[in-house]
């Protein structure tokens, strides 16, 4: 990982400062949401006294949640009319489908993006385009495996609508899967919110899709890897 370079006028640290940057810059921060997950069982680990069974358990379940919960820094592309990946994963469709009815958006099918996120990858959410929030809806629903197509009309979900300054509606799902049993999303309607901004979480294994315009420019296929806020997964039609 490339360590970001130093803001002109600021003074390099030196020994153990210097350690302690690099550190910070090649581990990534942890979320709000996984702090209990991973409290929870260093406590365990620290209460464990002579059980060293016990300690290691709790030392090692506090590693994984930090793992699963990390957040890591992300730079948007500088290009007009794109559209980040919302998600770290894999490419599962590329596709047209209707968006979610709950959103009252019509039943048009709109260029779709899946991608499905694998109990290993970074599970916040990033908002695909810079914009403001025009809808917010949450769906209960079942809980398939998330690499199946029919997850996106049947299992829980959350979805959120962004316009454009140019007035082009964005659409992005935050889906239950096999695993997940909570959805977080910290916007509501009126928000106006940047590229890549991180927006919510879902945990333990999941999928996001993103809806386009009409016309959109549709940039990826099926099986590419993500990352969020950063790859690229369409145009807009300007």
């Amino acid at each position: 990982m490339a360590r970001r370079p130093t803001p002109p006028g600021t003074p390099e640290r030196t020994g153990l400062g210097h350690v302690a940057d690099l550190v910070k810059a090649a581990i990534p921060p942890l979320h709000p949401a996984g702090l209990p997950f991973v409290a929870a069982p260093l406590a365990v680990a620290v209460l464990g006294g002579r059980r060293r069974w016990l300690r290691r358990t709790g030392f090692a379940a506090a590693a994984a949640s930090a793992a699963f919960f990390r957040h890591p820094h992300r730079v948007p592309p500088n290009r007009a009319n794109i559209v980040v990946a919302p998600a770290d994963g894999e490419i599962a469709l590329v596709d047209t489908a209707a968006p979610p009815a709950e959103l009252n958006l019509g039943d048009t099918p709109l260029p779709r993006v899946s991608i499905f996120l694998s109990v290993l990858d970074v599970h916040v959410q990033r908002t695909p385009v810079a914009g403001t929030v025009r809808a917010v809806a949450y769906q209960r629903g079942q809980f398939k495996s998330a690499d199946l197509p029919a997850a996106s009309s049947v299992n829980e979900r959350n979805s959120v609508v962004l316009e454009t300054a140019s007035g082009q509606l964005v659409t992005v799902v935050q889906i239950a899967g096999l695993l997940a049993r909570r959805i977080v999303c910290d916007v509501k309607v009126g928000d106006g919110i940047g590229i890549g901004e991180t927006y919510g979480l879902i945990r333990f294994g999941s999928r996001v899709d993103t809806y386009f315009p009409l016309g959109t420019q549709l940039l990826v296929e099926p099986g590419q890897r993500t990352i969020g806020a950063e790859t690229v997964l369409a145009e807009l039609k300007p």
